[in-house]
């Protein structure tokens, strides 16, 4: 991703996450932390592979892996993110670009770099037991900083520091040992350090001057043999950030590739070499990529290096879906781990792998080996698959929102279905057809709140008629069995009152219902001047709500919840907001802290992490999600990706409001229950296929 200031305690609750974009990721490729890249193209043909898969032979291990751990680590953790008592806002790893800090002053960080307390063979089994089966470790970052004994510069582990050990070979050996395939990431291009290494943004001290063709022949291409050379088979050569690398320069790499004939390499060595595997980082694609290999890297907080104050973990339940929806749409996901200085894992990374571990140990079974799910969509969760040698098929079913009505629908599945079972402990569920797909029969509760997975064998290859899409403002079969109910019916106002009148605002100019939508007209973009707000006549606690939006250029609206109307404002009436806006145009999205002010964020507290491609272009119609469970974790979603999450009445979501709009308005956000608001901001928006279901 680009080079970014590091988010507040927002994305502790952001994530993710987790997340797509269609054949590559939303505009150019993503360094894994640093900027974009636009030197390799979106269809790339260079040196004549045109994007093709690459060698099967070599990528069978990997197709079956389906999850790997990725390691930043190196001299940058020691200052942790604090240069001269002040925090850096950048990544750990990036932090002597962004504070220009002269090549004598870091190299001092060596002196101090001591990591006594690695275990490498204590790591390997970390990333075994939370069902990891392969581990890419950085060899050196672009720092220029090698972690490995290195004769091509002294600027490495064994010279330089009071360590004096080769962390590469100690790794090594510890993988051998228990079976678990190695990776080298290596920083080619970008080398602050190493006189004639790139710099992103340019040099900063005049250490660093020197001829790039030089660096390559001295420095990098030396290094690249060591590290393919001297620690026994490499998996895979991680490239990263190829600034001002030209196709001469990346082919002079080429034959070293030829010492690790079955490794595989990703997409960023630049030159338009395309290698074997795309890279989309910090997001998975909606569709995965199709007709190429590729790895989501993703991280467990805000950072890839260690950040002494980076406290903004993911929760395990997040982690394991985006490893679900990355297998889901036929991916890999990398995993990545920052280490301390010491060599130990910070003691939220130990936690959130036990945890991941604890629902790989039960499930498994459905992500190792499996192919993206042949559901173009699916209202209840994922699927990932496999053709079994019979030519028979498996689905496995991770079910998110258990279905209320005991029973759960697949659908638009035509096959003859040979069993359904609960894979946790094999129970055999009873199954049936319909028109809407096939039906299962459930127990009354889930297994696993993160996902219960159904394992269900099909006749065949799948085969999957696409479901006949309700008109708006209705619901289907199975929405009406598992509990949802419209709050707009496409032709009364019915349930929504004005908010500060109690009556339907019909005021000319204001609110219409016509063509099957509720519409607030433009009345000039000023906020609630017009005829105000609307709310619902009821009031909610825990819900999953549901609705679809369209707005028009320079939008700006938003619909609430836990709205009480006790405040008694003269404005739009005061709750948690899911905003609706034209990011592009509107200007509120430069406004607010590190976008929280944007589509779907939760306005003024949370910025919402959304892919391009999910964006649905202004006229068009997008569809919002708010869930509000009873134990008060939210999740906002638009267009069916979860774009953040948080919790509510937190100690941190206490921390966002104190310093958002909202810090004198007392308990914000907490009430017990509290209306549903669609806001009139003074422009053109439409609603409609409003719909809502209680949570217990």
């Amino acid at each position: 991703m680009k080079k970014s200031t590091l988010l507040s305690a927002a994305i502790f609750f952001s994530f993710l996450i987790s997340l797509a974009a269609r054949a590559g990721g939303a505009g150019a490729p993503r360094s894994s932390d640093g900027p974009a890249r636009t030197d390799i193209p979106r269809s790339p043909d260079a040196f004549g592979d045109k994007g093709r898969m690459a060698d099967t032979s070599k990528m069978d291990w990997w197709n079956k892996a389906r999850f790997g751990m990725f390691i930043h680590w190196g001299v940058y953790s020691v200052p942790g993110g604090i240069y001269q008592g002040k925090e850096d806002p950048s990544l750990g790893e990036w932090i002597m670009q962004h504070e220009k800090i002269p090549v004598a002053t870091y190299r001092e960080y060596a002196k101090s770099f001591n990591p006594t307390e690695y275990d490498p063979e204590s790591w390997v089994l970390m990333a075994q037991a939370a069902g990891m089966k392969y581990i890419v470790i950085t060899s050196k970052h672009h720092d220029g900083f090698a972690m490995f004994d290195s004769k091509a510069s002294d600027w490495n582990i064994v010279k330089a520091t009071p360590y004096g050990k080769d962390i590469l070979k100690l790794l090594a050996e510890a993988c051998r040992k228990h079976g678990m395939k190695l990776g080298f990431y290596y920083s080619q291009a970008n080398d602050w350090n190493n006189p004639g290494g790139a710099a992103h943004k340019g040099h900063w001290d005049k250490a660093q001057d020197g001829s790039m063709d030089e660096y390559i022949d001295k420095v990098a291409i030396p290094q690249v043999r060591e590290i393919l050379t001297n620690y026994g088979d490499v998996a895979e050569l991680w490239w990263d950030v190829p600034t001002d690398m030209t196709k001469e320069r990346a082919a002079r790499f080429l034959p070293l590739l030829s010492l690790q004939p079955n490794m595989i390499t990703n997409d960023r060595l630049g030159g338009g070499i395309t290698g074997d595997l795309s890279t989309p980082e910090q997001h998975i694609p909606a569709t995965g990529i199709p007709g190429r290999n590729w790895e989501a890297c993703m991280t467990m907080n805000d950072t890839w290096g260690y950040k002494i104050n980076d406290h903004h973990w993911k929760s395990g339940r997040t982690l394991v879906r985006n490893l679900i929806e990355t297998s889901s749409k036929g991916g890999n996901y990398l995993l990545n781990v920052g280490p301390e200085p010491t060599g130990k894992f910070p003691a939220p990374i130990t936690g959130l792998l036990k945890e991941i571990g604890a629902w790989m140990k039960v499930n498994s079974e459905s992500i190792y080996g499996t192919v993206a799910s042949p559901f173009e969509r699916l209202p209840w969760g994922r699927c990932t698959s496999r053709v079994e040698p019979d030519g028979n098929t498996t689905l496995y079913l991770h079910v998110y929102d258990w279905p209320a009505s005991g029973e759960l629908t697949v659908p638009g599945l035509t096959n003859r279905v040979l069993s359904a079972k609960l894979l946790a402990n094999g129970s055999e569920l009873k199954t049936k057809k319909n028109k809407e797909g096939v039906l299962i029969d459930v127990p009354p509760a889930a297994l696993d709140t993160i996902a219960t997975v159904i394992k269900l064998e099909i006749r065949g290859k799948a085969e999957i008629t696409k479901p006949v899409e309700a008109p708006p403002n209705t619901l289907t079969k199975a929405e009406k069995r598992d509990g949802w109910r419209l709050l707009f019916d496409g032709k009364t106002s019915g349930d929504w009152v004005g908010a500060h009148t109690g009556e339907f605002p019909s005021k000319p100019g204001g609110w219409i219902i016509k063509d099957s939508m509720i519409t607030i007209q433009n009345s000039g973009g000023e906020e609630a001047k017009n005829v105000g707000d609307i709310v619902t006549k009821e009031q909610f606690s825990a819900f999953d709500l549901s609705f679809e939006f369209r707005l028009s250029k320079g939008a700006n609206s938003g619909v609430k919840y836990f709205v009480t109307l006790d405040e008694n404002t003269s404005g739009s009436a005061i709750g948690l907001e899911y905003q609706s806006l034209d990011d592009k145009v509107h200007p509120d999205a430069k406004l607010g802290r590190n976008g929280n002010r944007t589509l779907a964020s939760l306005y003024d507290l949370i910025p919402a992490h959304k892919p391009e491609d999910y964006i649905r272009p202004i006229g068009a119609w997008n569809t919002g999600r708010i869930v509000v469970y009873p134990d008060n974790r939210v999740e906002h979603y638009l267009n069916g990706f979860k774009v953040l999450e948080y919790v509510r009445r937190s100690p941190a979501y206490k921390a966002l409001v104190a310093e958002s709009k909202y810090k004198d308005w007392k308990n914000f956000g907490e009430a017990d229950q509290g209306h549903i608001l669609l806001q009139d901001h003074g422009f053109e928006v439409s609603f409609r296929s409003i719909k809502i279901k209680t949570l217990k």
